[in-house]
Parts: structure tokens; C-alpha cells; sequence
């Protein structure tokens, strides 16, 4: 009778340990296993720096507030072959596809497609992600990482780069991926 009791205590536990453990992909792991690639730019951007910008305003440093840090991770496909970069656009097609990425929207134009993504709730947003593909130079993927983050928080910021009140001089790296002929210049 022992000998069963511990047998069953045993798969309990076991069946617990697997049930318990995330198995899916993460974005985080992603970028994190893309950090030591040279084929890949990475850019991991405190927007501490971004809110010293004198020239923001009170709104829209509150905005930038929210948001705790920007992770960037691109793919240029000068980089490697047409075979990577399909590997790569299949990998994060699994991560996105999952359940706990919720879509806000999507654009596209003949060689482009930029996806906008969130984690947490409607009200309390914890992660912006967008994904951008261009079937001719790349992929990029932006992470913004917040502190219970509001949709028009997200609204706010993409209106606050739209009117260029950012200084984007420490993203020149992504030009080559999307913008191969147009210098980004500092404010």
C-alpha cells in the first residue's frame, strides 16, 4: 500500500511539474537568444533618455513614463539568404499566433506589413509589440515594455514619432532594414 501511495505522489507531482511549465516560445526568448547573433541589430533603449528631450511636454513625458524600456531586434536580409529569412518569419509567426498576443492592428502595402500587438489587459497594457516585415529588406521587431500602460498612452506615442518629437538618432541602424535611402536625423 506504501509503495502505491508513493507511486501516485510521484505521477501527481510530475504531471504537476509538466502542466506548470510554460512551453511556448516567448518573445523574450527570442531576443535573448538573438543577442550573441551578428547577423541580427539589437537595440535595448531605457526611455529614461528619451524623456530628458527638452523640447516634450508634460503630456507627452508621461506617456514616455509608462513606458519602462524598448527592446529592438532586426533583421536585415543583406544578412544571410531568403531561406533565414523565412526561417525566421516562421519562428515568430509562432510566437505571435499564440493565444496571449492580442492583435490592436494590422497594415499592409505591396512589400510591407506591420502588425501591432499588446500583452496584458485592455485597460493595463504591459507590452506594445510591433512586427514589421518588408519582403525586399527585413524584419523588426519593436518591444515596448510598460508599467500598466493605456491604449491612448499607445496612441500618444505613435502620434509623438509621427511629428518626430523623438530623438531617433540611436535607431540609424534600422534605416538599412526598412528605409535603405532615407537618413534618420536627430532632433
Amino acid at each position: 500500500m506504501m509503495t502505491i501511495t508513493k507511486y501516485i505522489i510521484t505521477i501527481t507531482l510530475g504531471l504537476l511539474t509538466l502542466l506548470s511549465c510554460d512551453t511556448s516560445k516567448s518573445l523574450q526568448s527570442y531576443i535573448v537568444e538573438k543577442q550573441d547573433d551578428n547577423r541580427f541589430l539589437k537595440i535595448d533603449l531605457p526611455t529614461s533618455l528619451l524623456s530628458e528631450i527638452d523640447s516634450l511636454s508634460k503630456d507627452q513625458k508621461q506617456v514616455l513614463a509608462s513606458i519602462r524600456k524598448i527592446n529592438v531586434v532586426a533583421y536585415p536580409k543583406k544578412e544571410g539568404t531568403e531561406q533565414d529569412y523565412e526561417n525566421e518569419t516562421a519562428r515568430l509567426s509562432l510566437i505571435f499566433n499564440q493565444e496571449k498576443y492580442q492583435k490592436l492592428a494590422s497594415f499592409k502595402s505591396k512589400n510591407q506589413k506591420v502588425s501591432l500587438m499588446y500583452l496584458g489587459s485592455v485597460t493595463a497594457i504591459d507590452e506594445v509589440i510591433v512586427y514589421a516585415l518588408d519582403n525586399q529588406t527585413g524584419l523588426a521587431v519593436f518591444r515596448l515594455l510598460g508599467n500598466d500602460m493605456k491604449p491612448s498612452d499607445v496612441l500618444k506615442l505613435s502620434e509623438m514619432l509621427e511629428s518626430g518629437n523623438l530623438d531617433l538618432s540611436n535607431l540609424t541602424g534600422l534605416q538599412d532594414v526598412f528605409y535603405p535611402n532615407i537618413e534618420i536625423k536627430s532632433i
